[in-house]
């Protein structure tokens, strides 16, 4: 994630801030731009500083403390391009269910971000019922009366969370019990809408689809039938070397989905060291990394190589810094050569 400026007293301010702490301006997220601006109020609307000659209002879910995005005053949903996306939000009659959409909106903001900045294609269902993409936040008593648990996952564009993933407790419980090293709602946010690209920028795509299956494997084996032996039997043996997660080894679709997560972990945590000007050249000799210093944009580079090599060096450091707070890894896991060759694929087809 980038580190943004207060256009007015040039102090530090965060991706989701709708004030700055030192001057008081307000702040807007402009999505087209990537650019998070100070406000002048003007005319009961906004301008951004410095001006684009448009005048701009907040997203309509801001009045929930949900959405800090701007939108034209003359749009006519007078939603952003996140919000647009979602097709059922918690009933916030519900006692708790407003701070849990806050916490939703945190994460899948984040995501679109990530998004629009690899230039991949985000079309509403509102706008391509077939082929967009759309979300539904859901507790278990939104569930139709069937009695069932909501069901995170994605099925053609639609992409469902269970409200109950906003609950660290919860989430930590399913963690223990599923054996998983990480869970958290951007990693859900991340895993989700992999599946929906690869609907996207896979499946259409004959070549395409060839390389993916000479490295992820043949996703036309039964899904239904791999996840109950995945759950009955769990990982092969030796799956550390050729996954990045044991869950990847379910289906070619679960291991395109979790390799797709981990592609955006790596381009968020390098965009932030870069953001920072961190330097990582280790006080030890090492070859973990070519990487002396984190200079470059990791959405404008090529060699995916490079990216890695930052990251690796991040993310022991970022780990260091953890545990010597006695909290647990930012980054619990090993990336061996079959994955590394998995994540320069995705790299290379966002790309083109």
């Amino acid at each position: 994630m980038n580190l943004f400026q207060c256009q007015n007293c040039q102090f530090p301010v965060f991706f989701e801030n709708t004030q700055c702490l030192r001057c008081g301006y307000a702040l807007g997220y402009h999505g087209e731009r990537q650019s998070l601006h100070a406000l002048e109020a003007t005319n009961g609307h906004w301008t951004l500083m410095p001006s684009d000659g448009v005048l701009y209002d907040y997203c309509s879910n801001h009045a929930h403390g949900v959405c800090n995005w701007l939108v034209p005053t003359n749009t006519p949903e007078h939603l952003c391009e996140a919000c647009a996306l979602n097709r059922t939000i918690p009933n916030l009659s519900v006692e708790g269910h407003l701070l849990a959409w806050q916490k939703l909106e945190k994460a899948k903001h984040r995501l679109l971000y990530s998004l629009l900045k690899l230039g991949l294609p985000i079309t509403p269902k509102t706008e391509d019922a077939e082929q967009g993409l759309a979300f539904d936040f859901l507790s278990d008593r939104q569930s139709n009366g069937s009695g069932n648990s909501v069901q995170t996952g994605h099925y053609k564009g639609l992409i469902t969370i269970n409200l109950a993933e906003t609950d660290s407790v919860h989430r930590e419980q399913i963690r223990r019990r599923m054996s998983e090293p990480y869970r958290t709602l951007i990693g859900h946010f991340r895993h989700e809408v992999g599946h929906y690209y690869w609907e996207q920028i896979i499946r259409p795509f004959p070549e395409t689809l060839a390389s993916y299956r000479t490295l992820f494997g043949d996703e036309t084996q039964n899904y239904g039938q791999a996840l109950e032996v995945y759950y009955a039997q769990g990982a092969p043996s030796g799956w550390e070397q050729r996954f990045i997660s044991a869950y990847a080894t379910a289906h070619p679709w679960e291991d395109w989905a979790e390799t797709w997560t981990h592609y955006l972990h790596i381009m968020d945590m390098v965009e932030t060291a870069f953001s920072f000007g961190l330097s990582i050249d280790p006080l030890i000799s090492s070859s973990i990394s070519n990487v002396e210093a984190v200079d470059f944009d990791p959405y404008q580079e090529g060699n995916f190589e490079r990216i890695l090599d930052a990251f690796v060096m991040t993310s022991l450091s970022v780990n260091s810094f953890n545990r010597g707070m006695g909290i647990p890894d930012v980054y619990p896991f090993v990336i061996p050569a079959a994955v590394k060759e998995k994540l320069d694929f995705i790299h290379r087809i966002i790309r083109q």
